[in-house]
């Protein structure tokens, strides 16, 4: 004869040691509990809830070790953040100089401005956002002038022509998939053109038989150019790094030098290469900044003080020009390949063998640096998930590959004990 179920209370008090709140604990043992009748197996209830409560664990945010070998990994954060946030508060809107209140760009924004060489710079929530912001601002209702070749798709389905499109602005498409040459662009100047977007191609590439027309010389057409560069690397010379500039980030445009070159505006991302948190950047003219400041749109998509404060010590650090001892993604980044090499041999949990590590986040396409990492037999990646707290692997032909480029050496003995049996 079946027992009798243990009651709901029971079983999510039986749970109380796993930390989670009461609520969450009931709905795991009602789970569990009709779970193990349906299988005829009241005896299981106990051992279904604690996987069940295990589970819920799992999927709330925490911290994990990223062994995956991508720098950038749009699933884990992006950019790693180095921060630490006790209980406070934060002048975020308060001026402590004038006792009143103050504006929100009056920190990292003007900070960011600053680090690139433009004359003014808004913080929105994301980089889409910034698109979305720039567009709405300064040319709804009216046309812009885009390349097919730079018509992309953004992570998560979302695509500039609809950006645009529910900007309330109308997109004018010129040239070719694969070449847009400038008078393309001159014969699609009306009187109702009101900018030419240009769109970073972060993460594809097309080779071959291509031409495309830079920002100097649309910017002499006279019809403001706004530049969506995506990834965010602030200068292409670096000058955070003593080495200069990696060889992966060659072909990388920058922000600083775009605006050089003529842009009016120039968005790109708080994340990416960076290097801190979500958000994002629209960089450049005052008068072009101030209107997108100025549109509704630009309450609904401001960031939270956690963002600006985070961002502003991302500011201050390339204002130093010490980045690349203080940004966590520079930091493992730029560390030789034979440092990399000799902290894996030093774990002695397993062969390891050189790979490369990629950028990731939708930049740098095709671009890898050289790495090493930890190879073992057969997938293990579901087991590695499982530890505390959890590794982040990746799997290539057949093996597990720990790639510890991305592992921070602080996290060394946490891969270690993850890969040992």
């Amino acid at each position: 004869m079946q027992s009798r179920p243990p009651s709901v209370d029971r079983v999510a008090r039986d749970l109380a040691e796993t930390g989670l709140p009461h609520a969450l604990l009931v709905d795991v043992a009602r789970q569990a509990i009709a779970s193990a009748a349906e299988a005829g197996d009241t005896d299981s209830v106990g051992e279904r809830a604690a996987s069940g409560a295990a589970t819920v664990a799992h999927r709330l945010l925490q911290p994990v070790v990223n062994a995956t070998g991508v720098l950038l990994h749009t699933n884990l954060g992006r950019a790693p953040l180095a921060v630490d946030h006790p209980a406070r508060y934060s002048n975020v809107e308060f001026d402590l100089v004038a006792g009143s209140r103050g504006d929100r760009s009056a920190h990292a924004a003007d900070l960011l401005a600053r680090a690139c060489g433009a004359e003014a710079a808004l913080v929105v929530n994301n980089g889409a956002a910034a698109i979305y912001l720039a567009v709405s601002a300064l040319a709804a209702g009216r046309d812009v002038i885009v390349s097919r070749g730079e018509l992309v798709e953004i992570g998560g389905g979302f695509r500039v022509p609809e950006l645009i499109s529910a900007s309330g602005a109308r997109l004018t498409e010129v040239g070719t998939t694969n070449k847009t040459r400038y008078r393309d662009y001159e014969q699609a100047i009306t009187a109702d053109a009101a900018l030419m977007l240009k769109v970073h191609t972060s993460n594809f590439r097309i080779t071959g038989f291509t031409e495309s027309t830079g920002v100097a010389e649309l910017a002499a057409s006279g019809l403001p150019v706004v530049v969506d560069l995506g990834s965010g690397l602030l200068d292409a010379s670096c000058p955070w790094l003593a080495a200069g500039p990696p060889g992966w980030l060659v072909d990388e445009p920058a922000v600083r030098q775009t605006l050089s070159a003529g842009a009016a505006l120039v968005t790109f991302s708080g994340d990416k290469l960076l290097g801190g948190p979500q958000a994002g950047v629209i960089a450049g003219s005052e008068t072009l900044v101030g209107a997108c400041r100025r549109h509704p749109l630009a309450r609904a998509l401001r960031p939270g003080a956690l963002v600006l404060e985070a961002l502003q010590g991302v500011a201050l650090s390339y204002l130093r020009r010490d980045a690349g001892e203080t940004i966590p993604l520079w930091q493992m980044a730029t560390v030789p390949v034979a440092e990399v090499r000799r902290r894996a041999e030093a774990l002695s949990v397993g062969p390891v063998v050189d790979c490369m590590s990629v950028v990731g986040g939708g930049a740098l396409p095709g671009v890898g640096i050289p790495s090493a990492a930890i190879s073992l037999d057969g997938d293990v990646t579901a087991q590695l998930r499982s530890s505390s707290p959890p590794v982040v692997a990746r799997v290539e032909e057949g093996r597990t590959i720990c790639d510890l480029r991305t592992v921070f050496p602080d996290q060394d003995p946490i891969l270690a004990k993850a890969l040992t049996p």
